[in-house]
This record gives structure tokens, sequence and C-alpha cells, in this order.
């Protein structure tokens, strides 16, 4: 199983993330790391990134996740995933792919950029990652989590999401082979 920590700047993907994954035993991958030079750059510049952009580093976060996961049985990994074309592309890298999408308020979002250092995001592209998200649909395998609980009760909704999903795939393949 591949979990997608999702949102937009600023949501805590790798607060999230991180926990998660240890909570789970999983591996863990930042999916910033994987972004190229450029990317980090034009971001850093206060340029918001393009489709054209995303799908080199997409490819990436899909193929480390691939990789790893053949070793493991579960990859948690932070990406924004912001539109279905690039969570579709994250699907083709194989793996049962699930989504924990991270939303909340404008201002709690503007005030944890603000908050951050040594980012090379910037909090001028929040409008930009607001303005791109495509909340995941009902067909995505996605739980929507607020970020203004607690991380530790934002990890146990996650994990109650991933039990009960895992429980319907296993209920889904026993009919199947009925």
């Amino acid at each position: 199983m591949i979990v997608v920590v999702m949102g937009v700047c600023g949501c805590g993907k790798t607060t999230i993330g991180r926990m998660l994954a240890a909570r789970l035993d999983a591996a863990f991958i930042e999916g910033d790391e994987l972004h190229p030079a450029g990317n980090k750059e034009k971001m850093a510049a206060g340029v918001p990134l393009n489709d054209e952009d995303r799908e080199p580093w997409l490819d990436a976060i899909a193929v480390q996740a691939a990789q790893v996961s053949s070793g493991v049985p579960c990859v948690v990994v932070s990406c924004s995933a912001l539109k279905r074309v690039y969570r579709d592309r994250l699907r083709n890298g194989g793996g049962d792919l699930k989504l924990v999408h991270l939303t909340g308020s404008r201002s709690l979002l503007e005030t944890r950029m603000s908050e951050r250092r040594g980012h090379f995001m910037p909090a001028g592209l929040l409008d930009s990652q607001l303005a791109t998200l495509e909340v995941p649909e009902a067909d995505e395998a996605a739980v929507n989590l607020d970020i203004a609980e607690q991380p530790d009760a934002i990890v146990g909704r996650a994990l109650a999401f991933l039990k009960f999903s895992a429980s319907s795939n296993s209920n889904k393949q026993k009919e199947t082979q009925s």
C-alpha cells in the first residue's frame, strides 16, 4: 500500500506523513526532496509550478514509491498531489494508493507558512495552490482531515481510515473470488 499525505503548502504533510509512517512501521518518502532544482528555484522566486514542471517530479515520486514498496508492505509519501491528473500519475506507478488529504482554513495555512523557516516555498504561493487544488473525489480512496486538530488526532483518524479501507479491499477481493 502507498499512502500519499496530500494538500496545499503549509498543511503539515511532512509532519503527519512522518508520524503516520512511524505508526505504520512504514517507509517514508519526502516528496519535496525529489523536486528538481529548477522547480525549487522557481517556487523560491514566487513563481507557481505548472503541469509541465510537476510531471517529472510526480514521475520521480511514483518510481521511488514503487521501488521502496517492493520491499515493504507500506510506504507513506508526502506530496501535494493537488490535481486528479497528478494523483492518477502517481497511481500509474503501481500499488494500492490511498490518500490522506489535509485541509484547513486559509488563515491557518497562511499562519503556518509565515512561521516556517528555511523552506523554499514562500507564503505567497498559497493562493495559487488553493486555486489549483482539486479535492479528491469519492472514487479515489481518500479521507479529508482538518489540520486544526492536533497531529496525534489527525494521525489517529488517518489510521482508522486506512484500517477501514484495507478491510473493505479485503472484503471486495473475497467477493470477487467467490
